[in-house]
């Protein structure tokens, strides 16, 4: 009976010397309790663990990735949209993540919802369409400072999707109808006036010389005219015309005299 005490004894002790020893991984943290109160953090390597006595939490310092949830939210122009997001954080204080918050992976991701919904609504629909970089900027600041007091450094908050109503779709699609509308408009009329600018520059060169204005009645010929053509184009000069207009009035007055 003494030899199967004493054999149950050597084995206890020897599970308890084993327990003692724990490894902890590069990234890995362990935050020991004391008799419940805090006591130090230890690792990465092999620690000692004195049982009953101390307890440890293991804490992983990896960056995580967040993916925070669809958040349903109404823009400051009273647009109703989905967007969800993706955040990235990392613990940097194994000891605040721990003593500060019940469960700081929980707590993260709570606030991030609400962070999100908050801030994205207090801007317009063209903003978070197009202005996502200043956006993931204001939503990375704000959870970082508000993470602080856990320990946690959020290192990068990334909007994935907005999601639309088809009736919004298709406004979108209208509105950017009639911007392409309105450039080409624009671009055309300025063509117009660039192009009327240079034909009053061709005007004044060709009222220098008269002559020219036959050699481009020539030159159009040629151009008009092909092996197949029927129609014959003779053109009739503009000051003829005035000429026989001229004339022409003379003659009335002298009748009516």
């Amino acid at each position: 009976m003494i030899t199967y005490s004493l054999a149950t004894i050597i084995v206890l002790v020897f599970v308890l010397i084993v327990s003692m020893f724990r490894v902890l991984r590069e990234y890995e943290r362990a935050v020991v309790f004391l008799l419940g109160r805090f006591y130090q953090v230890k690792g990465p390597g092999l620690i000692i663990i004195i049982p009953i006595i101390q307890q440890m939490v293991r804490v992983d310092l990896r960056t995580i990735v967040l993916d925070v949830p669809t958040q349903d939210l109404i823009t400051r122009d009273n647009v109703s949209v989905k967007v969800n997001a993706v955040v990235y954080f990392r613990v940097v204080d194994p000891k605040m993540a721990i003593n500060n918050v019940e469960n700081y992976l929980e707590a993260t991701s709570q606030l991030s919802q609400t962070t999100l919904r908050s801030v994205l609504g207090q801007h317009e629909l063209d903003e978070l369409l197009s202005a996502r970089d200043e956006l993931n900027k204001d939503l990375q600041s704000i959870l970082d400072q508000h993470t602080d007091n856990w320990g946690i450094k959020v290192a990068n908050v990334e909007i994935k999707h907005v999601d639309l109503d088809d009736s919004m779709v298709r406004a979108l699609a209208r509105q950017a109808e009639a911007e392409r509308s309105r450039r080409a408009k624009v671009i055309h009329a300025t063509g117009e006036l660039e192009a009327s600018a240079k034909l009053r520059e061709a005007a004044d060169v060709l009222n220098q010389a008269p002559n020219a204005v036959q050699l481009r009645y020539m030159q159009t010929l040629t151009e008009i005219s092909n092996d197949r053509t029927t129609t014959i184009v003779f053109p009739m000069p503009i000051d003829l015309v005035d000429k026989f207009s001229n004339v022409m009035a003379s003659a009335k007055k002298q009748q009516d005299k």
